[in-house]
């Protein structure tokens, strides 16, 4: 197996097999983070597009100081941060205006063991529900949320990403975890403990 760095340093000489070899492992993960984020489909396929496009065009300037994989989820936050805000701003409509789930694609992870009917229906509806919740949130509060509370990354993981400090971090989850509580009871009447 190819060693990343040497993988690393054959994309920054332009090998373009070396490039797909490195981002093919954080495809998945850039496009769960841009999904989570917009909460549409087609969005997180634009914004995957664009990522790897930052990604491919930026590779030089990735210096080995975090983890290659820091460094794309950094970029790929990033990105995602930089197109909220332009639609923000270029629209009055709501990224969760209509949160289709369609034929279920989209749900949290299914415990291993086969939920009834019933289950099944609940936990979809909280998935909705959280999923619409948190696209009420500020981008910034967002990202926070899907990085800590959806993809598992530590304090320290999301500070190196988001370039600011654990502390900026952990305040930013706070509030961002209080806000959505708030949205939950107040706009979904959800009375249940989403967060920790």
């Amino acid at each position: 197996m190819t060693d990343e760095m040497t993988l690393v340093k054959r994309a920054q000489k332009g090998d373009g097999k070396a490039f797909e070899m490195l981002i093919e492992e954080h495809f998945k993960k850039i496009y769960n983070i841009a999904f989570r984020m917009t909460n549409n489909a087609d969005d997180a396929s634009d914004m995957t597009q664009e990522v790897m496009i930052k990604l491919f065009k930026n590779i030089t300037s990735f210096k080995g100081d975090s983890k290659f994989s820091t460094w794309v989820y950094r970029v790929a936050t990033n990105t995602c941060l930089d197109e909220l805000k332009k639609i923000r701003r270029n629209s009055h409509t709501s990224l969760n205006a209509e949160y289709d789930t369609g034929d279920g694609e989209i749900t949290y992870d299914a415990p291993d063991t086969e939920p009834t009917p019933e289950q099944y229906v609940e936990k979809r509806e909280l998935s909705e529900m959280v999923a619409k919740a948190i696209g009420c949130l500020s981008p910034e509060h967002r990202a926070v949320i899907v990085l800590r509370d959806i993809k598992g990354f530590s304090y320290e993981e999301i500070a190196d990403v988001l370039k600011c400090s654990s502390g900026t971090v952990k305040s930013r989850i706070n509030r961002a975890r209080a806000q959505l509580k708030n949205i939950l009871e107040k706009d979904f009447g959800f009375g249940g403990t989403y967060l920790k």
